[in-house]
């Protein structure tokens, strides 16, 4: 069978005069980690590149030959993408990123093939919808949990309820599990047509969506490629990966027979 092809959106690593290498040049990359859970179970993936202004391949034909759309994690989401001014300069983020993936996130969207987002992934797709995130959970949140430990990074974990009923229960994820948690920014209205999916236990911030409409779009907050699937006790990322490649794989049967 011929394998799902899937495009990862790329990180960027901006102009940087005092850099050794590549001076002064900005870097597109793909967090290794990301790519191998994305591969797991056969599919290729590809890094879709930002293109310049008036590039002969626009974003939108990437939409056309990849059969799905895996949104990277990385730097925070700019206030300016949803309407609000940083409260920090800290807390910035990436515009030019912000505008690259929300027409990467369109251009899928308009060819209902299936998005899954990771953790920026999933504030992106938010963003895109016309939602809303906290800039800075710990600051916004009066009794927040601590979302990000920057000393242990991706062993920082907090429990996580994923209520009946909803996409993820469907997968048989109803309940509580534990899951890493290495974001400050976090979502606050929920963009037009998802639905929560899961909420940290003690704050109630969302931590994963479900778009109630066509096509497929999927976000989790934490980093389901960093966790050892040896513990059963952090929430198996594999079943929403793996759901979301059948989603992949359903939409490309259905182009084909369409244009048979």
């Amino acid at each position: 069978m011929e394998r799902l092809k899937i495009g990862i959106s790329a990180c960027f690593m901006h102009k940087d005069p005092t850099r050794a290498i590549f001076k002064g040049k900005t870097l597109l990359y793909v967090e290794e980690s990301l790519a191998h859970w994305a591969m797991q179970f056969g599919a290729q993936v590809f890094m879709v590149p930002s293109v310049a202004l008036g590039s002969i391949t626009p974003l939108h034909e990437y939409a056309s030959v990849l059969d799905g759309l895996l949104l990277h994690g990385g730097a925070d989401i700019a206030p300016e993408s949803y309407g609000e001014e940083p409260i920090k300069d800290a807390w910035k983020g990436d515009r030019e990123r912000d505008l690259y993936e929300i027409e990467l996130f369109k251009a899928f969207k308009a060819a209902e093939k299936p998005i899954l987002g990771v953790c920026r992934g999933a504030q992106l797709i938010n963003v895109a919808l016309g939602g809303t995130l906290y800039q800075d959970i710990e600051t916004q949140v009066e009794g927040s949990l601590e979302h990000r430990n920057w000393h242990i990074y991706d062993q920082n974990f907090h429990e996580v309820e994923v209520p009946p009923r909803t996409y993820l229960s469907k997968l048989g994820l109803q309940g509580t599990w534990r899951t890493n948690s290495i974001h400050h920014q976090g979502l606050r209205d929920l963009g037009e047509g998802l639905t929560a999916e899961a909420v940290s236990t003690k704050d109630k911030i969302v931590e994963a969506i479900k778009y109630q409409g066509t096509p497929y779009i999927c976000g989790v907050q934490w980093h389901p490629e960093f966790q050892d699937t040896n513990d059963k006790s952090l929430l198996p990322g594999e079943r929403i990966l793996k759901d979301f490649l059948d989603e992949c794989e359903v939409r490309r049967s259905v182009l084909r027979m369409q244009h048979r």
